[in-house]
């Protein structure tokens, strides 16, 4: 039995964009040879990958156990290539990264700069991602290299240190916490909140916390980014909870006051997470190792 990379690489598209049409569009080509290539790759491996009605197609049980295992082909073979390429022409390659908004706001824009001067052939592509979406997309190998929050992903990822930030209280100037240069999650717990992605690692620790602290979270609005939370804030729509580098971007140009939160949880570890490091391609390696430059060491984990 031998299978096509190509086929293979399509019904990648096909998972990922959830139509033949979307898939098609993505890949240059026309639906119906998509269709043809879907239809010979469930010849070959014997099995029924998509259950097809006048609806359209949806993935079988089968094409879900697929989508791992042929994301690893693929990514091994793009990995020979790009190893293979080395000799000749110097380090190339591409790694996939997924991040947390609190990494790309706070950390990756300087670090990334710094590692494409220095590797002008290596292409970086990064996506935004919450932490819990981030260590499944790099254990199912849809990413090479992660950063996230510290925490229990489970054993198909391993963690190693990176970066630690702050949590701080954004409030608007003329709020009755404006002057206080610190307080506890308690004294802001009966104003309205604007939060940050549904299922953010910031927002279950609010919930959290306000629970243990015995009152509700009035969640008014949630936004999709520091920039639209800062905006919201200062329009007086709530206050909010964000990394103190991420806030010291908007302080300046937002009629916001940044408030020092009295709370262990409010001083975070971040982490790079990977399949392994023994699995890296040479180039993902070199990211990994450029990311860690002055990342703090194994025990300060703890």
């Amino acid at each position: 039995m031998k299978l096509d990379p190509i086929s293979l690489r399509l019904f990648v598209a096909v998972m990922e964009e959830n139509t033949i049409a979307a898939a098609a569009a993505r890949e240059h080509l026309a639906a119906s040879a998509v269709s043809r290539r879907l239809a010979d790759l469930e010849g070959t491996l014997r099995v029924e990958l998509f259950t097809r009605s006048n609806k359209g197609t949806e993935p079988t049980a089968a094409a879900y156990a697929l989508l791992n295992l042929a994301r690893g082909v693929l990514n091994d073979l793009d990995g020979i290539a790009s190893q293979m390429r080395e000799y000749g022409t110097g380090v190339r390659g591409h790694v996939r990264v997924v991040a947390n908004i609190s990494a790309i706001t706070q950390f990756l824009p300087a670090q990334l700069q710094s590692f494409m001067a220095l590797h002008p052939q290596v292409d970086v592509r990064l996506q935004e991602q919450i932490s819990t979406a981030i260590a499944q997309s790099v254990a199912e190998n849809a990413a090479d290299v992660g950063i996230l929050n510290q925490g229990h992903y489970g054993d198909r990822v391993v963690q190693l240190p990176y970066r630690r930030d702050e949590l701080v209280l954004v409030v608007p100037t003329g709020h009755a916490l404006a002057r206080r240069k610190s307080a506890h999650l308690a004294d802001a717990l009966p104003y309205d909140f604007v939060g940050a992605h549904p299922g953010s690692a910031i927002n279950n620790q609010l919930t959290r916390a306000a629970s243990e602290a015995g009152l509700p979270l009035r969640l008014r609005m949630q936004v999709t980014s520091y920039d639209a939370l800062c905006l919201m804030v200062a329009a007086g729509l709530g206050v909010g909870v964000m990394p103190r580098g991420s806030a010291a971007l908007y302080r300046g140009s937002q009629p916001i006051r940044v408030i020092t939160l009295s709370e262990p949880w409010a001083h975070r570890q971040l982490v790079l997470c990977v399949r392994s490091e023994e699995s890296l391609s040479s180039v993902a390696r070199l990211l990994v190792e450029h990311l860690r430059a002055d990342a703090p060491q194994q025990g300060d984990m703890a």
